[in-house]
């Protein structure tokens, strides 16, 4: 497994200095964990149940073969980043399907658990991201937090190494970032919580 670990960090690296040759590779070694997350993003979305995990990974694929520049660290940033695709790659599926509510109409989604699953509608989905978006709006560290654990399944010291913070501020922000998007999707989340999204400490 270490081993394993350790390889994917170093085609991670290799793709990042511009190594094409290093994605198939890499996509091989990755496939099982970006399955893991693809089935966290298709869990209970009943809207398109014949959308498979091997599809959702294959439009990844499609996505990272069209990358021309990118600088991560190692694998976790690789992941937070495939796990922020694969949002993207939902969302245009909803939106061409035209199934996002629009007007006052909001949507509770669980954020209890790190590890808990998005089990939305497409219209849930699209909601959520507009909070994330409004979250990175005012605190860009917390949002790329609630993409690492929620969406992406990293743990607390795997997300502290892709943001580039420490484990404790992971757990702070990470706490209060739930908060926000929780208040955000609520009928009464027209407005940030006082305090919820304060400055990077």
């Amino acid at each position: 497994m270490d081993q394993t670990v350790g390889e994917v960090t170093r085609l991670v690296e290799r793709w990042s200095s511009g190594d094409p040759t290093a994605l198939d590779r890499l996509i091989e070694l990755a496939y099982d964990d970006l399955c893991e997350i693809a089935s966290r993003r298709l869990n209970g979305w009943r809207e398109n149940p014949t959308l498979q995990t091997t599809v959702l990974v294959h439009e990844l694929y499609m996505r990272l073969a069209g990358v021309r520049e990118a600088e991560w660290g190692g694998r976790s940033q690789f992941f937070a980043f495939c796990s922020k695709a694969m949002r993207r790659i939902l969302l245009d599926f909803a939106r061409r399907r035209g199934t996002a509510k629009r007007g006052g109409d909001r949507v509770q989604v669980p954020l209890e658990d790190a590890d808990a699953s998005v089990a939305a509608e497409a219209a849930e989905l699209v909601a959520l991201d507009e909070a994330l978006e409004m979250l990175a709006t005012r605190n860009e560290r917390m949002a790329q937090i609630v993409e690492c654990r929620f969406f992406g399944g990293l743990s607390v010291p795997e997300t502290a190494v892709a943001v580039g913070v420490s484990n404790r501020t992971v757990e702070r922000e990470w706490a209060r970032a739930r908060a926000f998007l929780q208040y955000a999707l609520s009928e009464d989340g027209a407005a940030d919580p006082e305090g919820s999204t304060g400055g990077a400490a």
